[in-house]
């Protein structure tokens, strides 16, 4: 069985987020099992580094309609292990020095959706599923099931299309159906929605089959405070619709490693080797290195969706404890200036107001406590990467949160949750996890079930291969 991963990002060609990981991750995973061919399609971005765009080997030159424009693309491709990437290079497109936030970006992934499937036509490779993500590739499941829905070749092939974020749906004007996306206006009522062209509205009703991130995520996103307004969509969707929680890159993400932390540790050296990367990082964080005072970090974007205003509200009575906190991220302004001026002010508190992946991965393994009080959360991964290094996820039960980490008291237990998005509760569980900090036993008990937890890709390919099995 072949299955094309059509993606906007992945690891290590180009990402910005959680998106890249997954892309980067599960095909290889799906890849594992010898009944399946898994290969990914994606943008050739301008930012791809040299060491991989010096392979590129060039596949075919495309050239088709787009609407009213005639166009074109090459394709070139990688093999990277058992997977196959091919990439859409059109230098108009995506020779912008970064991935989105063009103010074309819906003709840009309208192109390279059609591109895609253009791209199927002429080599003849075609797949027995189209696994679309994400509102920037709906427009390959939409034209599959519209524009191109009686071209012999394709109507074989099976869809399945994955929300990672619903807050991101590609909405836009009724009016540019046409000029933009170039689909005929007879198929407007399978994209319209609230007034607006919503692609990835479209792309969950012509899809074979939805996924989500999480298994608690696809329940909350029947609930309207989650599903920014598609609930009834979801909901008219749930008899085609399953939560399949992400899973980590170990190999990456590994204290055994090393890589980038300040030196490598097992579960047999765990206190010596936690204890010297908690040393270095309160060092180079510019923190009193104290060995016996909890040092809570947060790896975050700095934007309401991930609970800064809990922490703010908080973290100043926290800080009167005998704790370290440090802060690394960068988002909205007035939360990048309140951190900044809390680290400035107090010395048992570091800001880093900039987005760095050395850093933050000896975060994660100096650290005793990852706080992490989202509003939403659809999968999340940090509480695991978190868990990978022994330390201890604080967390709110939300999303991806609630079915990752188990919390003190319950069976198999990885951290803590907190249920309320309300401050003093999130407060009142950091205090808990202090509190449980100061006796020893126990907390080496709970940072050894942490480091168990098996947050493999393996468990998450196999629900996939079920999926594309059934279909």
């Amino acid at each position: 069985m072949k299955v094309l991963y059509v993606t906007s990002e992945a690891n290590p060609y180009a990402a910005s987020g959680g998106l890249g990981d997954v892309m980067g991750a599960l095909p290889l995973s799906v890849a594992e099992n010898e009944d399946m061919t898994c290969e990914v399609i994606m943008p050739l971005y301008d930012t791809m580094k040299e060491v991989y765009r010096k392979d590129l080997e060039l596949v075919c030159d495309l050239t088709f309609k787009h609407s009213w424009r005639n166009t074109g693309a090459s394709v070139y491709k990688l093999n990277n292990g058992k997977v196959t990437y091919y990439f859409v290079e059109n230098h108009y497109y995506f020779d912008r020095g970064r991935l989105y936030g063009e103010f074309d970006d819906a003709e840009r992934f309208a192109f390279f959706s059609r591109a895609v499937v253009e791209y199927m036509l002429y080599t003849g490779n075609i797949p027995d599923i189209l696994h679309a993500n994400d509102w920037q590739c709906a427009t390959a499941v939409i034209y599959l099931k519209t524009e191109y829905a009686k071209i012999e070749a394709l109507k074989k092939i099976k869809t399945v299309y994955t929300i990672h974020n619903i807050e991101y749906q590609g909405k836009y004007d009724p009016y540019i159906l046409g000029n933009i996306f170039g689909i005929d206006s007879k198929f407007k009522c399978i994209l319209e929605f609230d007034g607006c062209i919503n692609l990835m509205k479209g792309a969950i009703v012509t899809s074979d089959f939805v996924t989500t991130v999480s298994p608690n995520y696809a329940n909350e996103l029947t609930h309207d405070f989650f599903a920014f307004g598609l609930s009834p969509i979801i909901k008219a969707a749930k008899h085609k619709m399953l939560g399949v929680i992400n899973g980590i890159d170990y190999g990456y993400f590994s204290p055994e490693t090393g890589g980038d932390i300040y030196e490598a540790y097992t579960a047999k050296n765990y206190k010596s080797g936690k204890a010297k990367n908690k040393a270095a990082l309160q060092a180079e964080l510019g923190l009193p290195v104290k060995k016996n005072v909890p040092l809570i970090v947060m790896i975050t974007r700095l934007t309401a969706g991930k609970g800064i205003d809990l922490v703010l509200h908080i973290i100043e009575e926290l800080l009167q404890e005998d704790v370290q906190v440090a802060v690394l991220g960068t988002g909205d302004k007035e939360y990048e200036e309140a951190f900044a001026a809390l680290g400035a002010r107090y010395e048992n508190m570091a800001a880093l107001i900039k987005f760095d992946r050395v850093i933050s991965k000896k975060m994660y393994a100096g650290a005793d406590i990852f706080l992490m009080p989202s509003k939403s959360e659809p999968c999340g991964l940090a509480q695991m990467i978190a868990c990978s290094y022994g330390t201890i996820p604080v967390v709110r039960s939300v999303g991806g949160l609630f079915d990752s980490i188990r919390t003190v008291g319950e069976e198999g237990a990885n951290g803590f949750r907190f249920d309320n998005y309300n401050a003093h509760e999130l407060l009142f569980t950091v205090k808990s996890a202090l509190e449980l900090y100061k006796n020893k036993t126990e907390w080496n008990k709970l940072t050894a079930s942490a480091k168990k937890s098996d947050f493999t890709w393996s468990n998450s390919a196999a629900k996939y291969i079920d999926i594309y099995k059934n279909l």
